[in-house]
């Protein structure tokens, strides 16, 4: 299709999904929910009676705009497909989440991050419009200086409390077909996060970085190149973060490079035996990558496999799955704080700067100027002692909190009402609640990140 063709399509399911919705029914019920078979998010909610909403089919790229350096695409369309279709015309979204099953919508509703946020900040920092469906049915078409400019700047963080992403224009930049990775070993924290500030002032084109234990840190400095000696390949046998400790440096296709974190989710396959040779060639190539591992978390919830298995060696487990942006002045101190009190590695690293300081985003406050560390953990805490529920991630949200610092939502989350209130701007959330949602239609954020209603 070309874009013309693309444009008229869009406007097709717009005009259906008004009309389902109308047929729905538009007095206040139960409360609004995605109908979605995949989720990214790594929290469950109450069951209770939802209006579901099914934007299924809003998952397509409307147009590549490359003397612009922009892409329209629709909000259910993941990150997978949104890089195909750039790329194609010698271009990446300006930040990549992760995973290829991210949305463009979610990553905008929640919290995007990825190895271009130094100098392009996080994915709703890339934004430059948005339609929203508004939990009554209506759309509106948001910009940083038009009449809803209070919901481009309240939507980021949002998680469909204010409504969901319809239609997004994001900013794009330029690639070259390979990547070449630096990877440079540190045995002490404060010279690895001096370098990590240093790597995150030049003239990268992409810096994160892997603690691999208290002693073993790796950062990695990535350049786009316009011809590599030799490409390395992660996408079946090989696993990418042991190459950080074995291989000084690396050369990637710039797509194995954005989704060289996809095929082990990080290092979490090998929760799954997906890193045993053996296994790994059971698998599949064409199921290691965050789907599967996605899928198979999600039954381990609902049978409580790893739950169980804990408790016939006599451990108390809980799930730590967490993202939280601290000041570089105190990525030190907070990796000293995961080390004693969590205990989780490997650990991903990210540096993240705003860099637009009059782009307010309400919800999710960083300050301008301010280098932070994105800190990834993702694993299970064993214990023989038994704790309240959400023990240790409630220790990471005070000391996130401790230390001037943010947490993304998308997990667990057990702060207090005013804890929340004053971390996440819930101020000029209820002036957004009022305009947008006034009936109450939408879970108020709270509610549902924390209670999980």
């Amino acid at each position: 299709m070309t874009s013309g063709n693309e444009a008229r399509a869009h406007e097709a399911r717009r005009g259906r999904l008004l009309d389902a919705m109308r047929e729905g029914g538009a007095g206040p019920g139960a409360p609004i929910a995605l109908a979605k078979r995949t989720s990214n998010l790594f929290r469950d909610r109450e069951a209770g009676p939802r209006r579901r909403i099914d934007l299924g089919e809003f998952d397509h790229v409307i147009d590549v705009d490359a003397s612009r350096g922009t892409v329209e695409v629709e909000g259910m369309a993941t990150y997978e497909t949104l890089v195909d279709a750039t790329l194609r015309h010698g271009l990446m979204p300006a930040v990549v989440p992760q995973l290829k099953t991210i949305t463009a919508g979610g990553a905008v509703a929640g919290v995007g991050i990825e190895a271009t946020s130094m100098r392009q900040g996080l994915v709703h920092h890339t934004m430059l419009e948005l339609d929203v469906l508004l939990p009554d049915g209506r759309i509106v078409r948001c910009t940083p200086d038009n009449e809803h400019r209070d919901l481009f700047f309240g939507f980021p963080n949002s998680y469909g409390s204010l409504g969901y992403a319809l239609r997004l224009v994001l900013r794009t930049q330029p690639v070259l077909p390979f990547v070449r990775v630096e990877h440079v070993a540190y045995g002490h924290p404060r010279e690895f996060f001096a370098a990590l500030a240093e790597a995150a002032e030049g003239d990268a084109d992409f810096v994160d970085a892997v603690v691999f234990g208290p002693r073993s840190m790796v950062l990695n400095v990535a350049r786009f190149e316009r011809d590599a000696p030799w490409t390395s390949n992660y996408e079946f046998e090989r696993i990418y973060y042991r190459s950080l400790l074995e291989m000084p440096v690396d050369h990637l296709a710039v797509r194995d490079y954005l989704w060289r974190w996809d095929t082990d989710w990080f290092w979490c396959s090998r929760n799954f035996a997906a890193q045993h040779p053996l296994v790994r060639r059971m698998f599949g190539r064409s199921h290691l990558n965050s789907r599967t591992y996605t899928r198979l978390m999600r039954m381990n919830a609902r049978w409580g496999v790893t739950r169980r298995m804990a408790a016939l060696r006599g451990m108390h487990v809980e799930p730590v799955i967490q993202d939280v942006d601290i000041p570089i002045g105190s990525a030190h101190s907070f990796l000293e704080f995961l080390g004693r009190e969590i205990g989780i590695l490997p650990v991903w690293i990210c540096p993240v700067h705003v860099p637009d300081p009059g782009a307010d985003f309400v919800l999710y406050p960083l300050e301008a100027g301010t280098l932070y560390v994105n800190f990834g953990f993702w694993d299970v805490v064993e214990s023989r002692e038994a704790h309240e529920a959400g023990h240790f991630n409630r220790l990471v949200e005070q000391e996130v909190l401790r230390l001037g610092g943010i947490k993304s939502l998308y997990s667990d989350s057990f702060f207090t009402r005013e804890e929340f209130d004053r971390a996440y701007g819930m101020d000029a959330y209820d002036a957004l609640k009022r305009r947008y949602d006034p009936e109450g239609r939408a879970p108020r954020l709270y509610e549902k990140c924390v209670l999980k209603r």
